[in-house]
């Protein structure tokens, strides 16, 4: 049994990556069967099990809201501005986290490695930190 498999329109939802949502469409016979708009406008299909469309997740990052507890996530700010060269070389040692839009610290070998090159061409530095 999916732990999505009594969804339905207007479920409030927390995805580990964006954050605030709820539940906008549910599709029946379909690989991705919910649809969820989330509060900075973006809307992504998960699986039954909470598995977005995009990028590499294997796992489960959405949940409803009352079921999850962030107490053991990092939303702390970052202490200091990351230098480029900086970045590149936590980056190639695998010791970079991003904050995801959510608000969360993530290791850049688990974001979408669209977003982590876009802020970087973008020069968000101030959304990288060293890992803790």
């Amino acid at each position: 049994m999916a732990y999505f498999n009594k969804a339905k329109r207007g479920d409030k939802v927390y995805g580990l990556v964006f954050g605030k949502g709820k539940i906008v469409e549910v599709f029946e016979e379909s690989f991705y069967p919910l649809l969820v708009e989330f509060k900075n406008g973006y809307e992504v299909p998960y699986t039954e099990e909470g598995v977005p469309s995009w990028g590499t997740f294997k796992k489960q990052t959405l949940f409803y809201r009352d079921d999850i507890d962030l107490r053991s996530e990092d939303f702390t700010p970052v202490d200091r501005i990351l230098s480029p060269r900086k970045i590149i070389k936590l980056r190639e040692k695998g010791k970079l986290e991003v904050r995801v839009p959510s608000g969360a610290w993530k290791s850049t070998r688990k974001a979408d490695a669209e977003y982590v090159e876009h802020l970087l061409e973008e020069e968000k530095y101030h959304l990288f930190r060293k890992k803790k």
